[in-house]
């Protein structure tokens, strides 16, 4: 099987799942989306090991898990906000546990081990908040500004990449990513504001200035988390955050965008009151 033919076949399983969890629902969602930070964190910790790092793994990820499923069931209205009092022992656990592993850069592996925490499971978690809506007397659940928000991350990313090919010649960021351009950043705004126009017309849950105003924030803090994730793994000396979907790398490498940008969006859907 050749490259191209992998890269397209794991890049549709990839937006089919997620996808197909959004419209399958609260329980599907929360599989999945719970499945994919836990990977990611995972792949995190992995790819920390080549810096000399040992992060505690299966506690950072504990802790991730924690912050995940109570933000889910926070946002459906099951518990009360002052629970979250009760992650803050796990975190103070970090500290007290790295006494008992013996190893040479103990407040590195702390370090890690709440980045993975606060870099990938936080901005995971708000995602409970964009579909999720309930009270003690009623839940809501509804897809479409997710799943339109990770429209307008793809429709960035491809016209980023179709307009930086065939038009790139000023570099934006050479220093980190030597392949981005100036002219690929504005083709993706281009292509992500018209995609915007276009969910507007069969997503109603906002209007069509919201959209636009989430493409623009989706679109700059994309690039931003894509440069970040970049100057991660190039402190590394690695190309790709793992193998998780062939020909296209590690969940990180498919993810850079979102974490970055989903506190972003969220705040300001809050802000703006709609969710």
């Amino acid at each position: 099987m050749n490259n191209f033919l992998l890269r397209t076949i794991s890049g549709a399983l990839f937006v089919i799942s997620i996808v197909g969890s959004l419209f399958l629902g609260r329980i599907s969602f929360l599989i999945v989306f719970l499945g994919l930070m836990i990977a990611s964190m995972y792949e995190f910790y992995v790819l920390s090991l080549r810096a000399r790092i040992r992060p505690q793994f299966l506690f950072g990820i504990l802790l991730g898990i924690s912050i995940f499923l109570w933000s889910y069931f926070y946002a459906s209205g099951k518990i009360e906000p002052i629970t979250i009092f009760g992650i803050f022992p796990l975190i103070i656990s970090v500290y007290i546990l790295e006494l008992y592993r013996s190893h040479q850069r103990p407040f590195h592996n702390i370090a890690y081990t709440l980045l993975g925490v606060f870099y990938i499971a936080i901005p995971f978690s708000l995602l409970n908040f964009m579909v999720l809506n309930g009270s003690s007397f009623r839940l809501s659940y509804s897809y479409e500004i997710l799943l339109g928000y990770f429209i307008l991350i793809w429709a960035n990313d491809t016209g980023a990449y179709l307009f930086g090919v065939s038009l790139g010649k000023h570099r934006l960021f050479p220093r980190i990513s030597p392949k981005k351009s100036w002219e690929g950043f504005f083709g993706g705004l281009l292509i992500t504001g018209i995609v915007a126009w276009v969910i507007s017309m069969f997503f109603h849950d906002i209007s069509i200035n919201h959209w636009l105003a989430i493409g623009l924030i989706s679109a700059i803090m994309g690039v931003f988390g894509d440069l970040v994730e970049s100057m991660f793994k190039r402190s590394l000396g690695v190309k790709d955050s793992g193998k998780f979907l062939p020909g296209h790398g590690g969940l990180l490498d498919r993810f850079d965008a979102i974490l970055l940008s989903i506190p972003v969006v969220y705040a300001y859907l809050e802000v703006m009151m709609l969710v």
